[in-house]
């Protein structure tokens, strides 16, 4: 993705240090292959020269950020030499925009996988599902040289960090398998993807509880503008919102009202406490009783559209114990009676 175009700010690079100093040596190998030195790149990321061939040394995410940015401004390429040929700036955004009008996070995947091919052959990415575990594999179609690592670490970083962000929710990794053999700073991999790491693997992947695919797509256009002013925050930096049990609890009430009547037979249904249920919510950014209340909303508002049931018995489908408290519950979510909203559609 484009990094702003504005001067990387000289601010200090507090933080945990835990970035690898190997893909700073990656970013170095990149100007080489290009006969430009990495000096001024490593200058604005504060970071000193001689670290390089310190295997053991780490930078912070802001560091990282910066490198990077600078790198691909004075490379012109977002990719930093991965690739056969140049990603010009503006190719990872390219890819956003693609997937940004899908439905769901799965068709949003989709997309960006077979658009990435259109930018190079030199890696060619998938995603799949089995047995409820969502994969996203990465395979080689050439040799990637010394920036392998590089490469696949970020790829996979990037693509998930945007599915983070499409979704506006913290994606939890289930295993992340790699080809290579585990390098001297193997780990560097308990922060670079939570859970476990397979090194030797057969395939390089991140793996994930598929029910994030059903997530539906929550950014536009001006959401995109914005999160490109700082793109390479969802490569370096990891999501922290999770919205997979909002998505699971809005389900459960649709397709299975009678577990809706109060929280703890709906915890008990997801195999929760009540406790962690309201505190899981709240972590969310939602509450029980508003995503109760939208389930309802919409179903009493497609049975009275699609169907002219009395509004009585619309009342008991949609989980209230009465006509009475039903209506006025309706005309608070629309502000008419649900015989107005019926009364007032065409047809």
């Amino acid at each position: 993705m484009r990094p702003n175009d504005t001067d990387i700010p000289n601010l200090s690079p507090s933080g945990r240090t835990e970035t690898p100093m190997a893909f700073v040596r990656a970013i170095a190998t990149a100007y080489a292959q290009r006969g430009m030195d990495p000096l001024p790149a490593l200058t604005a990321a504060q970071i000193a020269p001689n670290l390089l061939n310190q295997a053991e040394a780490r930078i912070t995410a802001l560091q990282m950020e910066w490198l990077s940015a600078t790198a691909m401004k004075a490379l012109d390429d977002e990719a930093l030499g991965w690739f056969s040929r140049r990603l010009p700036w503006g190719s990872y955004g390219m890819l956003v925009r693609a997937s940004l009008t899908a439905p769901t996070l799965s068709v949003a995947l989709q997309r960006w996988c077979r658009h990435h091919g259109l930018l190079t052959d030199d890696i060619h990415l998938k995603i799949s599902q089995d047995h409820g575990i969502a994969s996203l594999e990465l395979h080689e179609g050439c040799d990637l040289g010394p920036l392998q690592e590089f490469c696949v670490v970020s790829v996979l970083r990037n693509a998930l960090g945007v599915a983070c962000w499409l979704t506006d929710s913290r994606i939890p990794l289930l295993q992340t398998t790699l080809r290579f053999a585990p390098p001297t700073h193997a780990d560097s991999y308990q922060v670079l993807f939570d859970g476990p790491t397979q090194f030797n693997a057969a395939m390089h992947s991140l793996q994930f509880d598929a029910g994030y695919l059903n997530l539906p797509v929550r950014r536009d256009e001006a959401a995109l503008q914005r999160m490109l002013q700082r793109a390479l925050l969802l490569t370096v930096r990891p999501y922290r919102r999770d919205r997979l049990l909002v998505e699971k609890v809005r389900q459960t009430l649709a397709e299975h009202p009678e577990h809706s009547r109060n929280a703890s037979d709906l915890a008990a249904w997801l195999n929760l406490s009540a406790r962690t249920l309201h505190r899981q919510l709240k972590d969310e950014g939602a509450s029980l009783q508003q995503l109760k209340d939208a389930v309802r909303r919409d179903l009493s508002m497609d049975l009275l559209l699609r169907t002219q049931r009395p509004i009585k018995q619309i009342a008991s489908e949609v989980g209230f114990q009465n006509e009475k408290s039903f209506m006025r519950a309706f005309k608070g979510w629309t502000g008419q009676t649900p015989d107005g909203f019926r009364g007032a559609q065409p047809g």
